[in-house]
């Protein structure tokens, strides 16, 4: 095996160059941010040039954005924060989201419904959009809280935050998305997009991991995160992770920079990569939408091959690729992101994601084509045998 093909940037990236450079550069910012001496304030203009950075990105005020441990974290925290407000009683006591949520908040969901908390969830057609018509019945003088992700991590559809935005708005309710997997491949404006709250994780856009950021629009409502200390507002109490957070800087900064260019990169990849299988495959089913689609995400159904064998060839072959959410290894159960699109439960089985990033090539894509078709041929003849 000569070198790794990694196609499972979806899960996670590998740290940018520049982000690695300036993480060395920074070891030594070892001073308490919060602390008035010179190493604190060193540390403190490092970590306000990051938020800089990030709010730059998103369009927003740098006191919009609160550091967190990642979207899991801020997901909770605006969930949390509609849970409190319910709590103080009055005519809001709903939350409206979908059935293709990443897991930090389909089982925050499952949490909350178990407690006696109302909560909806709109399905999705069979591209794993969410069905608008749907979403503006579940509307209502008792919404509370809206969230839909702007881009699914297994299907890679786009989904139609903006016009959601105006069906919560127009009802009085809060907009909140999950837009971890779009940062660095879309344009992501919190207010093009009407977002009073969004989540992310620096480590799917080429940031470290343990770290990300919750956008907060001035003037909502924000419950406190972890009460102790002063920092981020006395929002969340905790010494700052300063390296962690100057990387989420510089990967925000090259997101910004390289948009077009990467997202033009990696959908000629994808395509590149989809039309192939097409091709040199027969009986395969692409999954999500085709038209409003991430431009690094592929996912691709094969009929009569478990996808988890075929994942397992493809590694020892040196290719990394995924089934479906990093949050889901380990379960053997289909993809309920695909399951809520009606995609049968023997497809949902036989599901490879495959997610480009900076670092593919052309050339990783070609060896992909190489050995894939080989691989399902096999895995397919070995269910023909066993069945």
């Amino acid at each position: 095996m000569s070198r790794i093909i990694y196609m499972d940037n979806n899960a996670t990236t590998r740290m940018s160059d520049g982000v690695s450079q300036i993480m060395r550069d920074n070891l030594e910012l070892y001073g308490n941010a919060s602390s008035m001496h010179t190493l604190g304030r060193n540390a403190n203009a490092g970590i306000e040039w990051a938020r800089g950075m990030l709010s730059s990105l998103l369009g927003c005020g740098s006191g919009e954005i609160y550091f967190t441990s990642g979207a899991s974290e801020a997901n909770n925290t605006v969930f949390n924060t509609a849970r409190e407000l319910i709590d103080r009683g009055g005519q809001r006591n709903r939350i409206v989201t979908t059935t293709i949520e990443h897991p930090s908040i389909i089982e925050t969901v499952k949490y909350l419904r178990g407690l006696g908390y109302r909560i909806d969830e709109c399905p999705v057609d069979s591209t794993g959009m969410v069905r608008l018509d749907e979403m503006e019945r579940l509307m209502g003088p008792d919404v509370l809280l809206v969230s839909v992700m702007t881009g699914n991590n297994e299907t890679g559809t786009i989904q139609p935050v903006a016009r959601v935005a105006q069906l919560a708005h127009g009802c009085g309710a809060l907009m909140h998305s999950d837009a971890t997997q779009a940062i660095g491949k879309i344009p992501v404006d919190v207010n093009a997009l009407g977002l009073d709250y969004l989540s992310l994780s620096a480590h799917k856009f080429y940031g470290p991991k343990g770290v990300g950021a919750l956008y907060a629009r001035s003037g909502c409502p924000l419950s406190a995160f972890v009460h102790g200390g002063h920092q981020e507002k006395g929002y969340r109490a905790g010494t700052y992770n300063s390296v962690a957070i100057i990387g989420m800087g510089q990967a925000a900064r090259e997101a910004g920079e390289n948009l077009q260019q990467e997202h033009d990169a990696l959908w000629s990849l994808r395509e590149r990569l989809r039309l192939a299988i097409v091709e040199n495959i027969p009986d395969v089913v692409i999954n999500g939408n085709q038209e409003h689609c991430l431009p690094g995400t592929l996912n691709v159904s094969f009929p009569g091959a478990e996808g988890e064998s075929i994942l397992l060839y493809l590694d020892m072959e040196g290719i990394e690729v995924s089934t479906g959410s990093a949050c889901a290894t380990g379960s053997l159960e289909p993809s309920y992101v695909l399951l809520a699109s009606g995609v049968p439960v023997e497809l949902a089985h036989g599901s490879i994601r495959f997610s480009l990033g900076r670092f593919n090539t052309r050339e990783d894509v070609d060896t992909v084509i190489e050995k894939l078709p080989g691989i399902i041929a096999r895995v397919r003849s070995m269910s023909t045998r066993r069945s």
